[in-house]
């Protein structure tokens, strides 16, 4: 696995970040604990979480869950020291997590005693906003966003109260980093200007969605990113297992996301499936597993970006874990380039 830098951290993550949503509700401990032991073995170091895992339902009886199946790895295994581990603050608005209070220094007191307890750990490498107080235009939300409501004083004041709370934890040694999630080019520009201005830490990652199928990143955000080093921790790499195929002819397979989440959070459609077939049909061309050939894609862009690998078995581990070793030719760049003219913006 290669190791690249994490923004300006100092820290060489893997190139392949091991996700964990599904652990506490379609996974169990024993499950949990396999898969990290298995993307240890095969040299990922990078674990991301969150307070509010596990999802595909989020519900207040198992919020915190997937970080207490970390806590007992590390426990059981002492191995602390052989990962970077990240997690995240909830956003406001999730009913399940403290009754969906807004991002402020008590709740990020509160969400950081909490994440440490569970993971029994004393530091956390790299603590996120899952997403900002003012809203988003992720996850579909595009469709009808309106910033218009925002309020420039009020978001920006917010701002520096939270970087100078995290300020804080750094200097009690309980953070090492800090980064953001589901935010935009004006967000990420602004807590950087803010950082500067203030000495406050900067963000040095966003955990944003990015896939062959969900590429908004790739104008404004991608600028700010290439000139403030900004790492990139690409989630639903996969596009929620669409880029595998096992929806295609608009089918659920038992025991599958869907079954949960019967529009993958707005992702599902006639395009979507289009798509899909136009990415797998690059790959059949060039002898390549689809899902592979989508983590690769992922890992071979221009700016630095570590795609977020989630399973709910071990095989699909393995599978993903495969695409650490394949580079993509010149002739499959441009193929999955044509693809995307032809399918922009599926979902």
């Amino acid at each position: 696995m290669t190791l690249i830098p994490l923004g300006r951290t100092g820290l060489m993550v893997s190139d392949l970040c091991l996700g964990t949503m599904t652990w506490g509700n379609r996974n169990s401990e024993a499950e949990g604990h396999a898969q990290i032991d298995l993307a240890l073995d095969h040299g990922i170091n990078f674990i991301d979480t969150a307070e509010m895992y596990p999802v595909n339902p989020v519900a207040a009886e198992t919020v915190g869950q997937t970080e207490a199946v970390i806590g007992t790895w590390i426990a059981r295994t002492g191995r602390r020291g052989d990962v970077i581990l990240a997690t995240k603050i909830t956003g406001a608005g999730q009913t399940a997590v403290r009754n969906g209070a807004p991002i402020s220094p008590v709740t990020l007191r509160l969400a950081l005693e909490g994440s440490l307890r569970r993971l029994q750990t004393e530091v956390i490498d790299l603590y996120q906003l899952h997403w900002p107080n003012r809203g988003s235009y992720h996850f579909r939300q595009h469709w009808s966003f309106d910033p218009t409501s925002q309020d420039t004083a009020e978001t920006l004041d917010h701002m520096a109260g939270v970087l100078q709370c995290l300020q804080s934890f750094v200097d009690e040694g309980k953070i090492q980093h800090f980064g953001l999630s589901n935010e935009s080019a004006w967000g990420l520009a602004q807590w950087h200007r803010i950082a500067a201005a203030t000495g406050g830490p900067r963000a040095q990652t966003l955990q944003n969605e990015y896939s062959l199928l969900c590429r908004s990143f790739d104008t404004d955000l991608a600028e700010v990113c290439r000139h403030e080093d900004v790492a990139l921790m690409a989630f639903s790499p996969l596009a929620s297992s669409l880029l595998t195929g096992k929806y295609q002819g608009d089918i659920t397979p038992k025991g599958s996301r869907r079954e949960a989440n019967p529009t993958l959070s707005g992702r599902i459609g006639p395009r979507a499936f289009a798509a899909v077939q136009a990415y797998h049909d690059v790959a059949g061309a060039h002898r390549l597993d689809p899902v592979q050939m989508a983590l690769a894609w992922c890992r071979s862009r221009p700016l630095r970006t570590i795609p977020i690998i989630g399973a709910t078995s071990i095989g699909q581990l393995r599978q993903a874990l495969g695409s650490g070793s394949i580079t993509l030719s010149a002739e499959v760049q441009a193929a999955i380039a044509e693809a995307y003219k032809a399918h922009p913006l599926p979902y």
